[in-house]
């Protein structure tokens, strides 16, 4: 893991100066033991891990990935998954399109048809795009990465169930709230949306997520 995001402390303070709401969740959620985004700044174990959990509960996907780490000899990197088979990587709990999605990535990082050292260079929208075109990674997924592998400051993911869920609890609306209503708050949350998400999940989950 590494250090918290440079701008954090600016963004707690932008924040909460822009809205009320965020004010309290940043004061309900911060102090001494406050968990804080960090990253392991490991793109492929977070691809992996963010394959694994797709479509699958949060406790279904810990078991699978605990076992997909135990087939790995407890280390997740490209050669050791390039040397298990279809059927050792099913035997831990993964769909056939998990395991080619994996497979394909572990293929496409080792021939360096798929480049991690590109995405610091692009901008949040091209680097979506850019890892869109890997198997098994969608919107949602690539965001995932942003947000957690690169600590981008600035990502919305409103495909997210859960910052959805947090977004009606939080603001009284209905569930799912209104895309409106959700495009204002990016608006009033940019340039640190990120930050606003991590203390919107908070409010819901009391486990930090982390990919």
């Amino acid at each position: 893991m590494t250090k918290i995001p440079l701008y954090w402390k600016k963004a707690k303070r932008f924040l909460s100066a822009k809205d009320k709401i965020m004010e309290k969740l940043i004061k309900d959620y911060s102090g001494p033991s406050e968990t804080i985004l960090t990253t392991r700044k490991d793109i492929f174990f977070s691809l992996c891990k963010s394959i694994i959990g797709q479509q699958i509960s949060v406790a279904a996907a810990n078991s699978v990935f605990l076992r997909f780490k135990k087939k790995c000899s407890n280390k997740i990197n490209v050669n050791n998954v390039l040397k298990l088979s279809t059927v050792q990587l099913k035997s831990c709990g993964l769909s056939k399109q998990k395991v080619i999605g994996i497979k394909s990535l572990a293929h496409q990082i080792k021939n360096k048809t798929f480049k991690p050292s590109l995405i610091s260079k692009m901008s949040d929208e091209e680097a979506i795009i850019y890892l869109s075109q890997l198997r098994q990674i969608g919107r949602w997924s690539a965001e995932m990465i942003l947000l957690f592998t690169y600590n981008r400051s600035n990502i919305w993911p409103i495909q997210d169930i859960g910052l959805l869920r947090a977004i009606s609890k939080n603001y009284k609306k209905d569930y799912l709230p209104p895309m409106k209503f959700v495009d204002l708050l990016q608006k009033r949350f940019s340039p640190y949306c990120s930050v606003a998400t991590w203390y919107l999940w908070r409010s819901i989950d009391p486990e930090p997520i982390q990919y």
